[in-house]
């Protein structure tokens, strides 16, 4: 179940709140932020419109100034963030745009999805993961999430990346997890998106993220202190 944010929206018969200051599209990754912006009164619209493997692959189509999602609650989400905005199309957003698709890195991390690549040890060649081949297969694999950023920084939005919680589940092999993500860095990076990354913050020496920024009550999602620091960081980053 997706949990869509509308801080933005009021009664009639309510005072007049402020214009919001982001768009929030994404994943669950996306709740934290949008729980964390609540709780500041930071006035923002949108949220998570889907689970993190909806947004690797073709998930959406370009529509001139504007994108439809090919999910119907995500496009009915997503239309309804940009009413709350008052923007007809995507290029007409007149705030910036926060971001989580395609980061669930756990989610390409999956060991089935790299049994192939290991030898009878269950070790991968020598430079394998910092390899084109592996860079590669990641951004195939985030095809759709890349084709997203690409689209909407085309459209002359200012576009934002949430780096998700460094938290590797059991089913999730942990090298392909920090190899993959250091792929879809560079490659957001390389389109103009700009990274939202807290990971020096947050982990321990072993690179995985702190219990006291990691939910309690499943193993891939960040809390709501966790979501406090990325807000701090938007604020600080203008938003």
């Amino acid at each position: 179940m997706t949990t869509p944010y509308s801080t933005t929206t009021a009664a009639a018969s309510a005072p007049a709140t402020p214009p919001a200051r982001f768009l929030l599209l994404g994943d669950s990754h996306a709740a934290c932020v949008g729980r964390a912006a609540e709780a500041a009164g930071l006035p923002f619209q949108g949220g998570p419109v889907g689970s993190g493997r909806d947004f690797l692959g073709a998930f959406f189509d370009p529509d001139g100034p504007d994108v439809v999602f090919r999910d119907a609650e995500a496009q009915r989400l997503y239309r309804r963030f940009l009413d709350a905005l008052g923007a007809p199309s995507l290029d007409r957003l007149t705030v910036p745009l926060v971001c989580t698709f395609g980061l669930s890195a756990h989610t390409i991390a999956t060991r089935e999805n790299w049994a192939v690549h290991r030898d009878a040890r269950g070790a991968y060649d020598p430079g394998f993961l910092g390899g084109d081949l592996f860079a590669a297969l990641v951004r195939a694999m985030a095809g759709g999430a890349l084709a997203f950023y690409e689209h909407a920084v085309g459209l002359g939005l200012r576009v934002l990346a949430l780096m998700p919680p460094q938290r590797v589940p059991a089913m999730s092999d942990p090298a392909v997890f920090f190899a993959a993500q250091r792929v879809l860095r560079a490659e957001l990076a390389a389109r103009g998106v700009e990274i939202v990354d807290l990971r020096a913050r947050v982990t321990d020496r072993s690179g995985l993220q702190r219990p006291a920024f990691s939910a309690a009550d499943d193993p891939i999602h960040g809390n709501l202190a966790f979501g406090r620091l990325l807000v701090a960081d938007l604020l600080d980053r203008g938003l």
